[in-house]
């Protein structure tokens, strides 16, 4: 059986709500990126399920709008 990886922000609200309702925990190989950030090869492989970098990170957040990205032009390269 391959196991399933989870990536999540443990002060995030929005993550723990979503890791409440998986049904099974165990079936998931847990990582909090607060505390074991994300390694290069990790974003290259979910760049790779996703399609494109764009789909992983949210336009919404925070930390995206603080850093002024969302009103910025960016491509796949940037």
């Amino acid at each position: 059986m391959i196991m399933k990886k989870a990536f999540y922000l443990s002060t995030c609200s929005t993550c723990q709500k979503i890791l409440a309702q998986i049904n099974a925990p165990d079936s998931f190989q847990m990582q909090d990126i607060k505390t074991s950030p994300i390694t290069l090869d990790q974003l290259e492989e979910m760049r790779d399920l996703a399609g494109n970098y764009e789909s992983l990170f949210s336009r919404r957040a925070l930390k995206y709008r603080s850093m002024v990205l969302n009103e910025k032009n960016l491509g796949e390269d940037d």
